[in-house]
């Protein structure tokens, strides 16, 4: 929940923000999906238990403010480079689940020597399938309750009605998402292309059940990066971070240990 996270303001490139920066050690940059940080608080919190995590909402998201020139995915990137040089941030950890897992497959790709390692969690953002092929489920076109359906392994009963904050938030989030992966759909026609560029040690994790991308993109997502390893985590769909925190948190920690050791 989001009134577990301990929020605040900053700016970033002339971008004002909403940030969570909590726990200590190597630093972590967790870029959340479309449901926003607050859908992701408890794998935030579990992350914060071993790492320094930063957890911006991506401008648009949440409290932070959408720049009138900001449209697509690439804007998002530079704004997260922007971020990490400002707080001079070293072998970072990037962590990215869904749509998050696009903009740090866009990142990765641009060779920040920043970056140390990249875990990308059930991933938007290539074509893999032919053109009149649809790679990914259209989330913008479905009922939620098909989405749910085809994104948890095991939907989850309906929940209280949001604050009217929350439902605002919640408006932000589908708007921003929808402006910057409505077309072409979750994708970036050019980064399947580009995914050989990413230099650092990359881990792709794959719920078992996601049929919103399926694992057979997820595999294909990771035979384009050198080196990655794909794991699958299993009872989760598209959201293992979320449906299954722990095991997700345990798979990013066997993945950096060596590297910490």
């Amino acid at each position: 929940m989001l009134e577990s996270l301990p929020l605040e303001r900053i700016d970033v490139a002339g971008v004002n923000a909403e940030r969570v920066k909590m726990g200590s050690g190597r630093p972590l940059l967790y870029l959340h999906d479309g449901g926003g940080i607050e859908f992701g608080a408890g794998f935030i919190e579990r992350l914060a238990q071993g790492h320094e995590v930063h957890a911006l909402s991506h401008p648009g998201f949440g409290g932070s403010d959408l720049p009138g020139h900001f449209d697509s995915v690439d804007d998002l990137a530079f704004f997260y480079l922007d971020y990490i040089e400002q707080e001079g941030l070293e072998d970072v950890i990037l962590v990215g689940a869904q749509f998050g897992g696009w903009i740090a497959a866009e990142i990765a790709t641009m060779g920040s020597a920043r970056i140390g390692q990249v875990v990308l969690i059930d991933a938007y953002g290539i074509k893999v399938g032919s053109r009149d092929k649809q790679d990914v489920a259209d989330i913008f076109y479905l009922l939620p309750e098909v989405i749910a359906e085809m994104g948890w392994h095991k939907p989850r009963p309906g929940t209280k009605a949001p604050t009217i904050e929350g439902a605002r938030r919640i408006a932000r989030n589908r708007e921003s998402h929808s402006l910057y992966g409505w077309s072409p759909l979750l994708h970036n026609p050019k980064l399947v292309h580009r995914l050989h560029r990413i230099k650092a040690p990359t881990l792709v994790l794959w719920g078992e059940s996601d049929r919103l991308a399926p694992v057979e993109y997820g595999r294909a997502y990771a035979e384009r990066i050198r080196g990655a390893r794909f794991e699958l985590i299993k009872e989760a769909g598209a959201l293992p971070h979320v449906e299954q925190t722990e095991a997700t948190a345990r798979a990013i920690e066997a993945f950096l240990t060596p590297v910490a050791a």
